[in-house]
């Protein structure tokens, strides 16, 4: 059906008059009226009653009415949900309680009008994001592309440095310390179960190679509550968590978040995008995030060698 046509139709149903109806869209007389001539043969029907006063609607024109009303909504709402601007902007955010879930939060707070569909891609290796970026069904994503070469049609940006914190229960001999030094964590066991993403196996690898640091990932994972209440109970257990990654538990548990010095590793994260995404809350995005990171990344910090 004629979307044309239907949107005449209804603007000559409310004004009762084609020349009006022909203004209001910006065409002639005679133009509405073929297009109104053509919904009728399509539809096998009269839709208007032409009088002195103009044009009144039919039986079968006011059964259509509403109905073609209705049409050029959805109309508007398929427009709406692909075009730049109007649609949401869609993130991933790897997953909604580590940092790019919280930064993202952050900027929606200053931009509380846009639209934002923020998702994960559970199970989703950093190759299978970019894919997503490359084919447009994804706006952005955060990832520390390790190992990977950025297609030509992409393009990424540091913007986040996450800095370590450790996590440990009550009872652990860490507790009490304002701060934890790398050298002090050589002593310990650090406990990341779960973890099959190449990325940060990789990252972790790295940095237990460059500290003489034990980064225990065996065994499966059984989610965020379970490793908190493991480590509450636990008087060796600690685990790394990033700055910007929000949990919560329990005040029982008594868990406490241990700044990492000296130096503070970080888990740099990039976001990725398409060159040729004209999207204008991307562009307010993008600049929002450089903007912070300029303003929070420090010297003080370590990443491996083939990040930097």
């Amino acid at each position: 059906m004629d979307l044309d046509a239907v949107r005449t139709f209804v603007a000559v149903a409310e004004s009762g008059q084609f020349q009006v109806a022909a203004d209001d869209l910006g065409i002639t007389q005679q133009g509405a009226s073929r297009r109104v001539a053509t919904l009728e043969r399509e539809l096998g029907v009269q839709l208007f009653a032409r009088t002195a006063r103009g044009a009144r609607l039919t039986v079968d024109g006011q059964a259509l009415l509403p109905h073609a009303r209705a049409l050029l909504r959805a109309a508007e709402r398929v427009t709406a949900a692909v075009t730049p601007g109007r649609r949401a902007l869609r993130i991933d955010v790897v997953a909604r309680r580590i940092a790019p879930s919280t930064v993202l939060y952050d900027f929606y707070r200053q931009h509380p009008g846009i639209e934002l569909d923020v998702v994960t891609l559970d199970h989703a290796d950093a190759a299978s994001a970019l894919a997503e970026i490359g084919a447009g069904t994804l706006d952005a994503t955060f990832r520390s592309l390790r190992g990977l070469d950025l297609p030509n049609e992409l393009r990424s940006s540091r913007v986040i440095d996450d800095r370590h914190e450790l996590l440990v229960g009550p009872r652990h001999p860490l507790a009490n310390a304002e701060t934890v030094t790398m050298a002090e964590l050589a002593d310990h066991r650090i406990w990341m179960p779960g973890m099959t993403d190449p990325e940060p196996i990789g990252y972790y690898n790295d940095l237990a190679t460059a500290f003489g640091l034990t980064i225990d990932t065996i065994g499966p994972s059984f989610g965020a509550e379970a490793l908190l209440a493991e480590i509450a109970d636990s008087d060796q257990l600690a685990t790394f968590v990033g700055e910007g990654s929000r949990y919560l538990w329990p005040e029982s548990y008594d868990l406490r978040r241990i700044p990492v010095v000296d130096p503070t590793p970080v888990y740099p994260l990039s976001v990725i995008w398409r060159a040729d995404n004209p999207h204008p809350v991307l562009a307010n995005l993008l600049a929002y995030l450089r903007t912070r990171y300029q303003a929070t990344s420090t010297d003080d910090v370590w990443t491996p060698d083939r990040v930097r």
